[in-house]
């Protein structure tokens, strides 16, 4: 691991600053010099949370830095499917050169909606599995990005290095997102590496967070989370109850650390977006074609280690046990 940082939970939730989006959408242009060409910029994201806030950042950050003129249409599903839906269906009705779609559900909506415009996803974990593009090497369609794959077995790994005793694992994600699934699964099969037993515990919609997560007091010795939405964005309420219930929380990305979780073993969903931002500008710039455009993935030399001082002290967890992990 090559990263290490030591964070204090309240200064954390106290100093972190994220992306605000309006749920009926915005508009930001960059002021064109005269002859210069304006893109049209459609922006699908699921859902208001830090993490694809901070890959939306990105996105626009990236924007920014090239030096193109644009006009960008904001718009927010907050989590409704059917909503996405309907805005995608807008965002080819206006003509956008190009769309960003943020997390999977999104770019299934925009790929249902146009197979012309090119649309670049990001916050997806696997594009191939979730039947986006032919292959992830060579996408084949109008759909190319950059994919938010954690690395589930060095998470694990780490769980077992910090909680050595730990036998039940509990995997908390969303049966509505088809990636969490697969992260799941891996979150499985690295656990019998170590000997650990892992049973998934799944919610269908946010509601049910609480129940399910109540459910696991005295079942597991600690919970699991993937890079899942809708467990994201309920991620206050997962900790609330896991610290209530003394469970320990590793976290699949930063967001969900920085809603109480005890580490994690993360990507920057800000770096994420701005890898979607350079394929997007290669796209309406230089004429790139997204079927040739492979899928990019955060590097994994840049991968950062984040854990919670206090909650470790108070689970017992030797402090030099982190110099180990990457320090």
């Amino acid at each position: 691991m090559s990263n290490l940082t030591r964070r204090n939970a309240l200064a954390l939730l106290g100093g972190v600053a994220t992306f605000g989006l309006a749920a009926c959408g915005g508009s930001q242009q960059p002021a064109a010099n005269e002859g210069e060409k304006t893109y049209k910029i459609g922006v699908l994201q699921l859902v208001e949370h830090e993490a694809l806030d901070a890959a939306n950042e990105g996105f626009v950050e990236a924007l920014d830095e090239s030096g193109i003129a644009y006009e960008i249409d904001q718009q927010n599903a907050q989590g409704d499917q059917s909503a996405c839906q309907t805005i995608a269906a807008k965002l080819v009705g206006d003509g956008d050169d190009l769309i960003l779609a943020i997390a999977t559900p999104a770019v299934e909506a925009c790929a249902g909606a146009t197979s012309d415009i090119p649309i670049v996803g990001t916050a997806v974990t696997d594009f191939a599995a979730s039947d986006l593009v032919a292959s992830n090497d060579a996408p084949g369609g109008n759909i190319t990005g950059s994919s938010d794959l954690t690395p589930v077995a060095d998470q694990i790994k780490m769980l077992h290095t910090i909680l050595p005793d730990a036998k039940e694992v509990g995997v908390l994600w969303c049966t509505a997102e088809s990636n969490s699934d697969l992260q799941a699964q891996m979150a499985i099969d690295a656990c019998k590496e170590y000997g650990i037993n892992a049973t998934n515990y799944t919610v269908s919609s946010s509601s049910e967070i609480q129940s399910v997560v109540e459910s696991m007091a005295g079942k597991v010795d600690v919970i699991y989370t993937p890079t899942d939405n809708t467990i994201a964005a309920g991620m206050s309420t997962v900790t609330m109850v896991a610290d209530d219930n003394k469970i320990p929380v590793i976290a699949g990305e930063e967001g969900e650390f920085n809603a109480g979780a005890l580490c994690t073993y993360t990507i920057s969903y800000k770096e994420l977006g701005k890898l979607a931002g350079q394929m997007a500008v290669r796209i309406l710039v230089d004429g790139e074609d997204p079927a040739s455009m492979p899928i990019e993935y955060y590097p994994s030399d840049k991968l950062t280690l984040l854990y919670d001082e206090k909650k470790a002290e108070a689970l017992g967890i030797d402090p030099s046990v982190w110099e180990t992990l990457g320090a």
